[in-house]
């Protein structure tokens, strides 16, 4: 004898169409988004216009390297801007100091960053919200400090030349196509490192982190070790950054290179994209590292692209707090048909399924 579940359809017809075009967009973007990406060079810009796209791939390399600890920790870190820059400097004093080769260098000052930045993490991990955005501001005004002041070795507030890991018979304009690739590769690995973790049981400790950290503690996971691993990944990953882009500008100034701008970037761009989706730092690396271009080149050392990062900020924390990627999604999930209940089915179809069972009931033997 048939039951209702047998008779009783569950799901709206159209539903595998429906699913098929949401699935097909996605798909259809990234798609297009990486293929954009990898045929720009291609399209014959000037080597103003290369080196914008150097300057957005870093910018998106940095904050994807902040995602790790912003999107599965919730943790605002202000500072991570002293990752770059140590990460750049590591590369600067191994190729001058050690004489160590640039792919080499760029490496071994990733894994020096990283441990370093354990010690750190043991002493900024064990405070959270505000403690923890203030010592972060502190760790980044100290290693401005330091390096400004130890000119032996830095080369101070004269900064300090990076020799390029190309000979010189290879010109700016190549040499700006061979650091564009050089960024999407680095952020490409960068995006499968998150991606796996996201669907880690370590990924899933993590997000239990950010929604509830007592809770999370409570139910047995080690929180202070998942925090503190998440961040020396993170620390990795943005040092590489830094030493990526100090060998392709050449050149490493401590005002800069220690800027909280620079970290107040990588938090702006993650915001804006979305901080705990894959590809948000990314798109919000392009939208604001180009504002941040076109400002300069239109308004020249004033200082109008702050005021205009900063309402772009505003904007973002008033309409689109959770991002333009999970925005989007969840407008997507609104366009999805969903299963339906027998509490949703009208008077006439019970009727109808009432009808059915009773004929079965009376064939039955």
């Amino acid at each position: 004898m048939r039951n209702a579940s047998d008779t009783a359809p569950t799901t709206d017809t159209g539903a595998p169409t429906v699913l098929r075009v949401i699935r097909g967009i996605q798909i259809l973007a990234v798609v297009g988004a990486v293929v954009g990406v990898l045929v720009f060079p291609l399209t014959g810009p000037g080597p103003f216009i290369m080196s914008v796209g150097v300057v957005i791939l870093s910018y998106a390399c940095m904050a994807t390297g902040w995602n790790f600890v912003g999107g599965f920790t919730g943790y605002i870190s202000l500072g991570h801007a002293a990752f770059t820059g140590l990460g750049g400097y590591a590369v600067g004093l191994l190729i001058l100091r050690a004489e160590v080769s640039p792919w080499l260098a760029l490496v071994l000052a990733a894994v020096i960053v990283a441990v370093l930045s354990i010690p750190i993490g043991f002493a900024s991990l064990r405070v959270r919200g505000a403690s923890f955005v203030i010592m972060s501001l502190a760790l980044v005004l100290i290693m401005l400090l330091v390096f400004q002041s130890w000119s032996d070795v830095t080369g101070g507030s004269n900064g300090m030349r990076v020799p390029r890991p190309f000979g010189p018979e290879v010109l700016r304009p190549e040499q700006h196509e061979r650091f564009y690739y050089l960024h999407v590769a680095l952020l490409v690995i960068m995006l499968l490192a998150w991606w796996a973790i996201d669907r880690s049981r370590f990924g899933a400790g993590l997000k239990a982190i950010r929604e509830d950290e007592d809770k999370a503690q409570s139910l047995g996971i080690p929180t202070f070790n998942y925090k503190l691993a998440v961040y020396v990944i993170s620390a990795f990953f943005t040092a590489m950054a830094g030493g990526l882009y100090a060998l392709w500008f050449g050149f490493l100034d401590p005002i800069f290179q220690f800027s909280i701008l620079t970290g107040s970037y990588m938090v702006l761009m993650s915001l804006l994209g979305g901080i705990r989706s894959l590809f948000g730092p990314a798109l919000g690396a392009a939208i604001v590292g180009y504002a941040i271009e076109f400002f300069k080149a239109q308004y020249g050392d004033t200082q109008f692209h702050l005021v205009a990062l900063g309402l772009l900020l505003g904007l973002v924390v008033l309409f689109m707090p959770e991002g333009i990627l999970p925005s989007l999604n969840r407008l997507l999930d609104r366009l999805r048909p969903s299963a339906t209940s027998i509490r949703e089915e009208s008077a006439e179809d019970l009727a109808t399924k009432s009808a059915v069972l009773v004929g079965d009931k009376e064939g039955t033997p």
